[in-house]
């Protein structure tokens, strides 16, 4: 098993919408092609309160990579995308790290 912790530095003022595209299309999408999330998390309190974290779990990199590249070239998810973004960019940057567990973590 492999985790994926992906930070998105979310645009000002734009949070609101990120948050409602995940709840409201992204998980039905994720769920059509079998990405599995771990959890979701915002900044109670720290640095900034302008950063999403999530986290997801893998098989292993051939999975990630096939069910990932097959969710990223959905058109149905493509056009949704862009319904969100007619504003402008809903995320400014992100990073994303492919981590695995050590022999003595509680998720293996």
């Amino acid at each position: 098993m492999i985790y994926e912790l992906r930070i998105y530095h979310v645009s000002p003022g734009r949070m609101g919408d990120v948050l409602k595209r995940f709840n409201d299309i992204v998980l039905d999408f994720w769920k059509k092609h079998g990405i599995e999330q771990v959890g979701f998390w915002t900044t109670y309190i720290g640095e900034s309160n302008h950063d999403l974290y999530y986290l997801l779990k893998w098989d292993s990199l051939a999975d990630r990579q096939k069910r990932w590249d097959a969710f990223q070239a959905d058109q149905e998810w493509l056009a949704k995308r862009a319904e969100t973004e007619k504003n402008g960019p809903l995320v400014a940057s992100f990073a994303n790290y492919i981590m695995t567990p050590t022999e003595f973590s509680a998720m293996k």
